[in-house]
């Protein structure tokens, strides 16, 4: 019999396959997208409900925390399905010797990036484990929102613009480096931050969006993987266009990383179609969090399902997921 392992890529279960096997057990239309959350019929309208639970490891990283990370992440799965994060829960497990202090400064990141985020903090639950038996604290966090606009891969088609609305790969390599203790010039800070508010100023000035995805585990590469596996189509990414910061850029070529492989907690990536692309960027750039907003690409007919990279040099490279997890407890 198989075990599960940590390395998702390793001799254990592949997460795809893990995957395969949990949906045996659990048949629903509503879950069969596997989508960030679900969207479920109430009343007249639509409600978003998504979970998630969070084993970052270190607790405390620059430009974040366990407690911002799951409010974040929650609230971001909500918005990049089109819906109004409205309320969410909040279970913790704690390791047996967690010292108070730390509990109560994860409490306050929850409370206070719950509050920026405008949505309550309205029930939970709370377990403790034996010593040894985790990284310190686990989060679970789960969220309701009403849907605003339907968006969906259904909805792309040749020609459609690419945007990231920031720099990539700062969660992913700021984690990495807190955990190993790496030491360089410059700090990586998470970009850890909830986007409902840009999304909303995104579909208000750009009411055809057609698609958003928060770039987590993958990075950029695995949304856009994620986008050409799920429409059929290609996806064209011009590398001169994707931002990266210095640090970042830096980090990742001393150890032979590809930022766009490096998670993100507080980007989104959007769909639009390609008339509409200068107000997409325009609103994206107007909003605090997508300053360094650009269009990254298009979407092909060229190379269906497959994602191609045009280099600086003018080359091209095919890109697909990696084989497993490089960046483990991350989120």
């Amino acid at each position: 019999m198989e075990t599960i392992s940590m390395d998702h890529g390793g001799g254990g279960l592949k997460a795809k396959k893990l995957v395969e096997g949990l949906l045996r057990y659990f048949e629903s239309p509503y879950l069969e997208p596997l989508d960030d959350g679900a969207v479920l019929p109430l009343g007249d309208g639509r409600l978003a409900f998504t979970t998630d639970t969070y084993v970052v490891s270190p607790l405390f990283f620059p430009g974040g925390d366990i407690g911002r990370l799951a409010v974040c992440g929650t609230v971001n799965d909500l918005s990049v399905m089109g819906a109004r994060p409205s309320f969410i829960s909040c279970a913790l497990v704690l390791e047996e010797g967690l010292e108070g202090e730390t509990l109560e400064k994860v409490l306050e990141s929850i409370a206070r990036t719950a509050e920026e985020a405008g949505v309550e903090v309205v029930t939970g639950d709370t377990k403790v484990v034996e010593r040894g038996t985790g990284f310190g604290l686990f989060v679970n966090t789960a969220g309701v929102g009403p849907v605003l606009v339907e968006l969906g891969l259904h909805k792309v088609s040749p020609g459609d613009a690419l945007l990231v609305s920031g720099t990539v790969g700062q969660h992913g390599m700021a984690v990495l480096a807190a955990r190993e203790g790496l030491e360089f010039e410059g700090e990586i800070k998470s970009d850890c931050a909830p986007v409902n508010s840009l999304v909303e100023a995104l579909l208000g000035a750009c009411p055809s969006v057609k698609f958003l995805r928060d770039p987590t585990r993958g990075g950029l590469a695995g949304t856009l993987w994620e986008v050409a596996k799920g429409t059929g189509l290609g996806v064209e990414v011009w590398e001169e266009k994707v931002p990266i910061s210095q640090e970042v850029s830096g980090l990742c070529e001393l150890l032979g990383i590809d930022p766009l492989y490096s998670a993100n907690e507080g980007r989104i990536v959007a769909i639009v179609p390609h008339e509409e692309a200068d107000e997409a960027l325009g609103a994206l750039r107007g909003h605090p969090l997508g300053r360094d907003a650009e269009v990254v690409g298009r979407i092909v007919e060229e190379h269906p399902g497959k994602v191609v990279l045009r280099t600086r040099v003018g080359g091209r490279r095919l890109m697909d997921l990696p084989a497993g997890d490089p960046f483990p407890r991350i989120c």
